[in-house]
């Protein structure tokens, strides 16, 4: 997949007033901190597509971008797409109310949003297994929503350590889980992971307009 374009839509402080559910839509979130927007910008190749900031719990509202992309460089079958950057969970310096409020819109986007086809679940990789990111995808398990795991930051850690946080990770889904999601280690300075994840988008739009 190449993108043509990516330009930012409109942030929603809930999901009845997100765009109309005429596009494929596809999600990002993790915990606070974990490196969102600059996967997005790299996905993108655009640095100042979603801004970036080192106070956790900056992503308040559901962001939607608009994406054109055409299979390859200088194709003409172009594929519109949404791209979500959606509040992060857990951390974030805030009230408990507000952090209520956010986990209220982000549940009923994740629920009620029909063209919602794949959220990417953000882990950061140099940790081990946190309780607040299985907690957090078992929830979506749950309500039987399709997710990808993208284990960041792989570049800020040595490669032993980080393919020993995704394998104890995968582990403790198995403990629970019969089969395990698709997984994509990446980081955004080396790009890593970049073609995967646009080829996964890529293949569920095929899949979804029937070609």
């Amino acid at each position: 997949m190449h993108i043509t374009k990516a330009v930012y839509l409109i942030s929603s402080p809930e999901v009845a007033q997100c765009p109309p559910p005429d596009k494929p839509e596809y999600a990002f979130i993790g915990r606070s901190n974990v490196g969102k927007s600059s996967l997005i910008n790299m996905l993108c190749k655009n640095q100042k597509l979603a801004k970036t900031s080192g106070t956790p719990g900056k992503t308040q509202l559901i962001n939607h971008f608009e994406i054109t992309s055409v299979s390859k460089e200088g194709a003409k079958d172009f594929s519109h797409w949404y791209l979500v950057d959606l509040p992060g969970y857990g951390f974030a310096k805030v009230s408990q109310s507000n952090r209520r409020k956010w986990e209220q819109m982000i549940e009923n986007y994740l629920r009620k949003r029909e063209n919602l086809l794949m959220v990417f679940i953000l882990i950061d990789s140099r940790h081990e297994p946190q309780k607040l990111d299985l907690d957090f995808v078992n929830q979506l398990g749950e309500w039987e929503i399709p997710f990808t795991l993208v284990f960041t930051k792989a570049d800020k850690e040595n490669q032993r350590t980080v393919s020993k946080n995704v394998k104890s990770f995968l582990e403790e889904m198995r403990k629970t889980w019969q089969f395990l999601p698709a997984n994509v280690v990446t980081s955004a300075i080396k790009q890593m992971g970049r073609d995967k994840i646009l080829s996964m988008i890529e293949q569920t739009n095929q899949q979804v307009s029937g070609e």
